[in-house]
């Protein structure tokens, strides 16, 4: 069997997609409340390194509101998005960007025009010509990206949603309008934590919509989560990782062929069976050593390993530092 296996039409009994999102342990924060009055024209900086030694276990994505009004964005590769009042922007990796709206005279570096405001954490711009306002609310999704088929880095580099539509939209289109109102008074008890929890709520949103458009022949654990297949088999190792799998005992809780489950996850993954396991395994372990003070011994037995050295040298392989190492990082 050869090229992408045809996606089969079913609902899986198990909610992938929470599993894969609660993997990624998301942190969101609001950190700029913006006022933009035509004409104006503002670069947004990078926000992520990929060089970085440990760009690979975390990273932050950034997330825009438009509020209200209008402006154009541009990306690194020169893609073109025309943006208007609530309208969802999502930015994985957050490269340098540029909004405007209106005939400028040119690109004003957004951190030269921030300034404190009463809300803790949250920085304000007053920026324009003084013409049609449009208000940015802005704010990081950060996250440790440990998945062993990361979410972040199978999705295109800016995501843009409607809230118009539905009844879910038109609730978090309510939610960010009182949350401009939040941050335009005095600050209140809790309420950055408040806004953080809005943020990470319009970012499910957001993928969840994303992952319900995926057409065919698509990779990824998004892929993956629609794919009756492999989402059974991901569910099983998900909720039962410390097992002593092989691929022969996947399949048939997968209710397929060991062939046609490793060309499933070769082909949609990118890796096989056994070390989507290996990775899933390291997340749950992080997730102990970050969590918890239990002994190796008691984490490599939770993962499935049958000792404290075979657990240390996978996670090595895997992660790229020691448990211990890890562990001190966090």
């Amino acid at each position: 069997m050869t090229g992408q296996p045809p996606v089969i039409a079913a609902t899986p009994d198990h909610d992938l997609l929470s599993d894969l999102l609660q993997g990624v342990r998301l942190n969101g924060s609001v950190f700029l409340n913006g006022r933009f009055s035509e004409p104006f024209a503002v670069i947004s900086p990078a926000r992520w390194e990929g060089d970085h030694p440990l760009a690979h276990l975390r990273h932050a994505s950034v997330f825009h509101f438009v509020a209200a009004g209008r402006c154009a964005m541009e990306m690194p590769d020169g893609q073109k998005v025309e943006l208007a009042a609530g309208d969802l922007v999502l930015l994985p990796f957050t490269p340098e960007h540029r909004f405007w709206n209106g005939a400028h005279d040119g690109f004003v570096a957004a951190d030269d025009l921030v300034r404190t405001s009463p809300v803790p954490g949250v920085h304000v711009v007053d920026f324009g010509g003084g013409g049609a306002e449009t208000r940015l609310i802005c704010g990081f999704l950060e996250s440790s990206e440990l998945m062993p088929a990361p979410l972040f880095r199978t999705l295109p580099p800016v995501l843009v949603e409607k809230t118009a539509g539905d009844a879910v939209s038109g609730t978090l289109a309510a939610g960010a309008a009182a949350l401009v109102q939040t941050l335009d008074q005095a600050p209140q008890p809790g309420a950055p934590a408040l806004l953080g929890r809005l943020m990470e709520l319009l970012f499910l949103e957001v993928l969840r919509r994303h992952a319900a458009r995926l057409p065919a022949g698509q990779m990824g654990v998004l892929a993956a989560s629609r794919d009756p297949i492999l989402s059974r088999a991901l569910a099983a190792l998900h909720q039962d990782a410390a097992r002593r799998w092989s691929v022969e005992t996947l399949a048939k809780v997968a209710s397929t062929s060991r062939s046609v489950l490793a060309e499933r996850f070769s082909c949609v993954l990118g890796k096989a069976p056994m070390d989507y396991l290996a990775g899933w395994r390291m997340q749950i372990a992080c997730d102990l050593l970050r969590a918890t003070r239990k002994p190796l011994p008691d984490i490599a037995d939770a993962v499935g390993y049958d000792s404290a050295a075979a657990f240390s040298r996978a996670f090595s392989r895997i992660m790229g530092v020691s448990p211990g190492a890890w562990r001190t990082s966090v």
